[in-house]
């Protein structure tokens, strides 16, 4: 199901094809940087990035053999170049070229996996404007508190897209380092102004201090940021699920016609996009761990977090993209139902107002005990009965209406008086 919503830019920045040519950048660009230093002949570097080219079957033909990823790709490539190959990974280790390239990889993941947040929050900031006057109820606990609107609602899902981009953002750029420092990270055959040059030329930063690879904080950094990214559409995600049960249906996704609910009842209308979504937060949190796990390697180099990356890099960025590709439309298509909002929020006569009950009795001068007995004891009264009616109870109350008027009661039900700071929200997040 995932590939027929992935844009296959995401799926093929992490091709074999594509990895082998960002090793090739690599390659090319430490060639350029030492033409320039004068280590190797400038007319050198010319034919390299001429003819310099790889076949991946041939490079897996190779590879077959030999038993080395790096040196299957260096012989298929200097069998494109000729002599002037011998130039190609001067004074180089493997992971000079395997951490520095996939460094690439995950910066272009992150461009398109915040195109597409951006996309979502434009979405999100859409429909929290066109709600923003949507009355229906909040809830703690899964019980109603007392109103607020849907567009406020969605005012907080703003806020945490709006975080999780600030986030993202900083992220690329941490990210952004290369090592062109040889084995164990030493420089001992090649200069760190290799290294500099290489790195701008390719829009990187050489890593601080790197030993024979890029220590994995970064690595695990970037997995747990689209993992909370993840988290945060996991959370719109059972919004819709919860909004969307029966004896709720506040907010339905959006159901096409000609689909089908179910192989046996007919009537039914499921939140699959929403559960999908749910289900795929779990398998990104979970390679979490596996990233966290990745940072302990031993001495100066193992390649235990090798095998991993391979199946965890592609997994959260193909997954994010997707669950981003997915909210983004669940969201702009959302169906939302503002006549059972308010049926909701109505339910045993409007019990949700039972603290501006409360805060207006005591306004008058009742202590805040005995008026909160008064109060819960008609709510309770009104709750979970068929013909249930808070605000008839309330104004039949005498030790009510000893202190407060009919039109005072009224004030206390108006959904309005809980709206009134909204705007504040709205202003913040430029709405």
């Amino acid at each position: 199901m995932i590939e027929r919503y992935t844009i296959p830019e995401m799926g093929e920045l992490w091709t074999d094809t594509y990895r082998l040519k960002t090793w090739l950048q690599v390659e090319i660009a430490v060639c350029e940087a030492q033409a320039e230093l004068g280590y190797i002949p400038r007319d050198a570097v010319e034919e390299i990035k001429a003819k310099a080219d790889f076949d991946l079957q041939r490079v897996l033909e190779i590879e077959a053999e030999v038993r080395h990823d790096v040196i299957a790709f260096l012989t298929n490539v200097n069998e494109h170049v000729g002599d002037t190959g011998r130039y190609i990974h001067l004074g180089l280790t493997s992971s000079d070229v395997l951490d520095t390239a996939l460094a690439l990889q995950m910066v272009a993941s992150l461009n398109l996996i915040l195109e597409r947040l951006e996309d979502l929050i434009q979405v999100i900031r859409y429909q929290a404007q066109e709600h923003r006057n949507t009355v229906m109820v909040g809830r703690s606990h899964g019980i109603h508190a007392e109103p607020i609107t849907f567009g406020f609602k969605l005012a907080g899902w703003l806020s945490e897209a709006l975080r999780n981009r600030d986030r993202l953002v900083n992220l690329r750029n941490n990210i952004s380092v290369g090592k062109i420092s040889g084995a164990v990270g030493t420089y001992a055959n090649v200069d760190p102004r290799v290294e500099a040059l290489a790195c701008q030329k390719l829009g990187l930063q050489p890593d601080t201090a790197s030993t024979q690879v890029i220590s994995r904080d970064y690595h695990a950094d970037f997995v747990q940021q689209l993992a909370l990214l993840a988290a945060s559409i996991e959370r719109f995600a059972i919004e819709i699920r919860n909004l969307q049960r029966t004896d709720v249906l506040e907010v339905e996704e959006f159901f096409h016609e000609g689909q089908k609910g179910s192989s046996a009842m007919p009537h039914k209308r499921n939140p699959i996009r929403s559960e999908r979504l749910t289900g795929i937060a779990r398998i990104i949190r979970g390679h979490t761990v596996a990233a966290l796990e990745n940072v302990a390697l031993w001495h100066e180099r193992d390649i235990s977090h090798s095998s991993v990356e391979r199946v965890m890099l592609p997994d959260v960025c193909i997954l994010t993209h997707f669950m981003l590709l997915e909210i983004t439309s669940l969201v702009r298509n959302l169906l939302v139902y503002p006549i059972n909002m308010k049926r909701n929020m109505n339910i045993y006569g409007g019990v949700i107002f039972s603290q501006r009950v409360l805060l207006a009795l005591i306004e008058k001068g009742m202590s805040r005990e005995y008026a909160y007995k008064i109060v819960q004891g008609c709510a309770h009264q009104a709750w979970n009965k068929i013909d249930g009616d808070f605000y008839r109870l309330i104004r039949q109350d005498p030790q009510v209406t000893q202190y407060l008027s009919l039109k005072e009661l009224d004030t206390c039900f108006d959904p309005q008086y809980h709206l009134q700071n909204l705007d504040q929200i709205y202003q913040r997040l430029g709405i």
